[in-house]
């Protein structure tokens, strides 16, 4: 007979590409990993990795192994959340986020989560939003927080709803008391998040579709350094507005108002559609309790939330 170790062991050769990479994934040493991987050989009386090869490659027996491994591992965490209580439950979750969440509301997010399952291990991944598609993709992370431009049809999504964003610059660089024309915005040197960011990517297809054909810009992978760069007078960016009121009512930033549609921001929880599991369904509601991009660096869950997005 085989066990549910077994079964891991095969699952995270396969997922981390060797038996030390298992290894570290299961906190065990590899001789503990090369044995269970043995033991079910035996019991199947056949190959389950060709060690022929340098990386550790499945057989055609092995790949047969890892998608039953795969299907009766996500039955068995299934079965445990749904009989276990918030409060006794024990599994790894791994969140992944894009920076403006991070600089807003993450910390609410985990202290909600803990304080309803206080013995899961909850892993934070601050990346961009394509490399965050990936990674769930990759089965890498348990669920993404980003804008719904994400989307993918393998994906579940829940909306956290529209942020509001808006074209800022420094105080009069454009006009305050007009709508400011393509061509104007096309005349100043446009700061944009690089290509692996869903909002740059929003923002490089928006100046696109409305033939704003600009003569310089400068692309960071960062959100801070793009409000750093628009206060000092470098340029013109489209940032979230509530985050940065009180810039805006210091006079550091101004908003401007184009005669172009502005492009619409939302964001969404998404997670693999196949995954079920109760804990992320939870997780995904307490995000949407929790989902505020009104301020930035907010310190506790135990101050009062405004500007919902």
């Amino acid at each position: 007979m085989f066990s549910f170790k077994q079964l891991e062991a095969v699952y995270w050769i396969d997922r981390a590409g060797s038996f030390a990479g298992a290894a570290l994934r299961l906190n065990t040493s590899q001789a503990a990993i090369s044995k269970r991987v043995q033991e079910l050989e035996s019991v199947l009386s056949a190959d389950i990795f060709d060690r022929s090869q340098r990386q550790a490659r499945l057989t055609e027996k092995g790949e047969e192994v890892l998608q039953a491994a795969v299907r009766l591992l996500e039955q068995r965490d299934q079965a445990l959340e749904a009989l276990t209580r918030p409060e006794a439950m024990t599994r790894r979750l791994r969140i992944g986020v894009t920076e403006l969440t991070a600089m807003t509301w993450l910390p609410l997010l985990l202290q909600r989560v803990r304080a309803e399952y206080p013995r899961v291990a909850i892993l934070p991944d601050v990346d961009s939003g394509l490399n965050l598609r990936d990674k769930l993709l990759a089965d890498e992370i348990d669920v993404a927080i980003a804008p719904q431009a994400l989307d993918e049809p393998r994906f579940s999504t829940l909306s956290l709803g529209q942020v509001p964003f808006a074209w800022m610059c420094q105080a009069g660089a454009l006009p305050a008391d007009r709508k400011v024309a393509a061509h104007e915005l096309a005349g100043q040197t446009i700061l944009v998040q690089g290509p692996k960011s869903v909002l740059g990517t929003l923002v490089e297809r928006w100046l696109r579709s409305q033939q704003v054909h600009r003569a310089q810009s400068i692309s960071t992978d960062s959100v801070l350094p793009l409000i750093g760069l628009t206060v000092a007078g470098m340029g013109v960016s489209y940032l979230p507005r509530d985050c940065l009121a009180t810039w805006i009512d210091s006079g550091a930033l101004q908003v401007f108002h184009t005669s172009l549609p502005a492009p619409e921001v939302h964001y969404a929880v998404s997670w693999r559609a196949e995954r079920r599991s109760v804990l992320v369904s939870s997780v995904t509601q307490i995000a949407r309790e929790c989902c505020d991009f009104s301020n930035l660096f907010q310190r506790s869950a135990q101050e009062p939330a405004a500007g919902r997005a």
